[in-house]
């Protein structure tokens, strides 16, 4: 829950450095998993929090960098975490490794507030829930 503590405080009072820093200290060793959601089955991070992709992003590349990332946070692998399955990790602009499904990238969206919720579905026509 601090991710999002910390992510409504980003899009609250601004983003830069020490929200990038807050948010980068959240990263996930294991592979999401599935469970549901208000719109369905749909892949969760460690929280239970539902994860999105984003239709401009290409296979293994992120385009949602900078301003974006303070709505939608990049599922950061640990250095330790192991892909596997349908799960690996592209590199970010930034250099970090975020976890992929099927070579899309994985987000959470800041305004979901509780495990389950699925409000970014349809956000622009552009995000959608990430289905296994």
């Amino acid at each position: 829950m601090r991710n999002r503590f910390v992510a409504a405080f980003c899009v609250a009072f601004g983003s830069g450095i020490a929200c990038l820093f807050a948010l980068t200290a959240l990263a996930q060793t294991i592979p999401p998993t599935s469970a549901e959601t208000a719109k369905g089955k749909a892949l969760v991070d460690l929280n239970g929090m539902t994860l999105y992709v984003f239709d401009r992003d290409g296979n293994g590349k992120s385009n949602c960098n900078a301003q974006c990332t303070v709505t939608w946070q990049p599922l950061i692998a640990d250095t330790d975490a192991q892909a596997s399955g349908s799960f690996s990790f592209i590199t970010r602009d930034d250099g970090r490794k975020q976890w992929a499904y099927k070579d899309k990238p994985l987000y959470t969206w800041a305004k979901d507030k509780k495990p389950g919720d699925a409000t970014g579905d349809g956000v622009n026509n552009v995000w959608h829930l990430a289905s296994p």
